[in-house]
């Protein structure tokens, strides 16, 4: 399948997009904030530079793009063009996500993926919900959490 715009142009969109301080990032964070906890940003003295640090609970929260990772949602297809090259660096990011939590675990952490079909898409769930969630899972015990969108059937 060809590209619908040029190589030029299609460059200049990859490189717009962002890999922290993202809209939805913000917004969790905002809200976060707005419930009294507080965090640190992208602390760069552990694996992967979280988006959200809550050091006072040894937590730690990703904000993650489906398509990025490749999570198995409606919001990832893989690219008809340049097969070889999106498969190897979708399939990189999935590598370096679990070796990140994989020593995140061993340094003590505890971690959650907030996935994008939680937050926008056919999927999404009340943004009240997500956060609530979040909220939770600091206040619990539980080493690792995951909220994405409604799968068929869920409710």
């Amino acid at each position: 399948m060809v590209d619908v715009v040029s190589s030029e142009k299609r460059s200049l969109m990859m490189a717009g997009i962002r890999g922290k301080n993202t809209k939805p990032e913000i917004a969790i964070r905002k809200a976060l904030f707005a419930l009294g906890l507080r965090y640190r940003i992208h602390d760069k003295r552990l694996p992967g530079k979280p988006d959200l640090v809550f050091p006072g609970r040894k937590a730690v929260l990703f904000v993650e793009g489906c398509f990025w990772h490749g999570h198995d949602c409606h919001l990832f297809k893989w690219p008809s063009s340049r097969e070889e090259f999106w498969q190897a660096k979708i399939e990189g990011n999935r590598v370096r996500d679990a070796r990140v939590r994989q020593e995140l675990e061993t340094l003590g952490w505890r971690y959650m993926t907030v996935w994008e079909c939680a937050l926008k898409g056919r999927t999404r769930l009340p943004f009240p919900v997500v956060i609530d969630r979040i909220r939770s899972w600091l206040e619990s015990a539980e080493p690792m959490g995951e909220i994405e969108g409604t799968r068929d059937g869920d409710s």
